[in-house]
């Protein structure tokens, strides 16, 4: 994989897998699901907490990385140091 500095992180691709639950692609080639729950703090990210609200995700390209329409996004660096998971294989 690419060695990549927090200045240069980007999220390339991503997707929305459950109610707070997130799968990015980074431009170093990793690729993790993770539970963003703990940073839905605070009214800014309040919408988020809605799993209809948080699927409405968008990937921000000039930027590299998720958005919302009321502009919530998180840091690459923020979603890259939570703990990913594997995701449940469907029945």
């Amino acid at each position: 994989m690419t060695r990549v500095t927090n200045d240069d992180l980007h999220i390339v691709e991503a997707k929305v897998c459950g109610p707070h639950l997130l799968r990015p692609a980074f431009n170093d080639g990793n690729r993790k699901t993770v539970d963003v729950s703990p940073l839905l703090c605070g009214p800014f990210f309040e919408p988020l907490r809605d799993p209809g609200y948080f699927a409405r995700a968008e990937l921000d390209r000039v930027c590299g990385t998720v958005v919302r329409p009321n502009g919530a996004d998180f840091a690459p660096e923020a979603l890259y140091e939570l703990a990913g998971f594997e995701e449940p294989t469907p029945a």
